[in-house]
């Protein structure tokens, strides 16, 4: 075990994700930061190389993609904060305020499905929403793959990473996703600590630790190498929710409310909290929790008031400081 201080070594490893290399048309692995994340999955017919990364990465960056090329994806996904953008939610076209706040993109590569509600099955067509939805880029397919194909550096990126002289969506969405499998967490102390044994955490660390697993019992929803079971909660956010989640795509009424459990990793980074931003810090974050939520017949059993001390609620933020990333993003 590597008890040394500083940063850990393999944190590195995000780098390499952001470098161009002489052997772009090769097979490029990605991997986990450590033994508790399963391997990288991707689609079989589009297995990653450093051209279709490096590709994916220009195209996430470009706000071409938007209608009036205003707004890229980095717009609302911002390396620097963990790939969020600091804002309640999100202003995508011609400034218009989106319905949600933006989620993490870090790890995505693991994540069952996509949206709050969980609407979309795989990486590659979740792009699709924000691509079309008026509110954030506004664009449409026949528009955006036109646009592209009269682009001369971009026909021959695309023939260097996909061997094609024609560029559809096909290809566009598998770029961009292999670029977003790419985007991994999991270079904190905590991950020191739990995965590798490195005495790391503190005291107060440690108690939250306890807490978190016992009378907090956060760890009933937040599991898993992401700090997520990818569960649907109603967590007595609102006793009347504007924006019903889960409900939107099961039209049963005991689904509404229930949103995504998020991962509580990058927390220093990717305030504010909630699917709307209406919790501006971790500390209001706590209290919403201490006191049980707001009434609402759907809200979850594991929502519960728990008369936390104030030196409790102290120890628990500190341990969920302790997994964010120990250095920031920048590509």
């Amino acid at each position: 075990m590597n008890r040394k201080s500083g940063l850990w070594i393999p944190i590195l490893c995000l780098k390499v994700l952001f470098i161009t290399t002489s052997c772009r048309g090769e097979s490029f692995e990605i991997k986990p930061p450590h033994r508790g994340f399963p391997p990288v999955p991707y689609l079989e017919d589009s297995p990653p190389t450093a051209s279709r990364i490096q590709l994916g990465k220009k195209l996430f960056f470009d706000k071409g993609l938007s209608a009036d090329s205003t707004v890229s994806c980095a717009t609302c996904h911002l390396p620097e904060l963990a790939f969020t953008d600091g804002k309640p939610k999100s202003i995508g076209h011609q400034g218009m305020e989106t319905a949600r706040n933006a989620p993490t993109l870090l790890n995505v590569a693991w994540h069952p499905y996509f949206f709050r509600e969980g609407g979309n099955p795989r990486l590659e067509s979740q792009m699709l929403g924000p691509l079309e939805n008026r509110e954030e880029m506004a664009n449409s397919i026949p528009n955006l793959i036109d646009r592209i194909n009269q682009n001369s550096h971009y026909r021959n990126l695309f023939k260097e990473a996909f061997d094609t002289d024609v560029i559809d969506f096909y290809h566009l969405a598998r770029a961009i996703a292999l670029f977003e499998r790419s985007l991994i967490s999991g270079y904190s102390r905590w991950d020191r600590w739990y995965y590798l044994g490195d005495d790391v955490l503190d005291s107060t660390e440690l108690r939250g630790w306890k807490l978190f697993t016992g009378k907090a019992g956060c760890i009933a929803c937040h599991n898993g190498p992401d700090l997520t079971d990818y569960s649907f909660q109603n967590i007595g956010l609102y006793e009347q929710y504007s924006d019903v989640g889960l409900f939107r795509r099961t039209r049963d009424s005991s689904d509404i409310g229930k949103m995504k459990t998020p991962t509580l990793r990058n927390l220093l980074y990717t305030a504010p909290y909630m699917h709307d931003g209406s919790l501006k810090s971790l500390e209001e974050v706590i209290e919403h929790y201490d006191k049980g939520g707001k009434n609402h017949f759907a809200k979850s059993p594991l929502i519960k008031t728990l008369r936390l001390s104030d030196k409790e609620k102290s120890d628990l933020i500190a341990l969920l400081k302790s997994f964010s990333d120990t250095i920031l993003y920048a590509p």
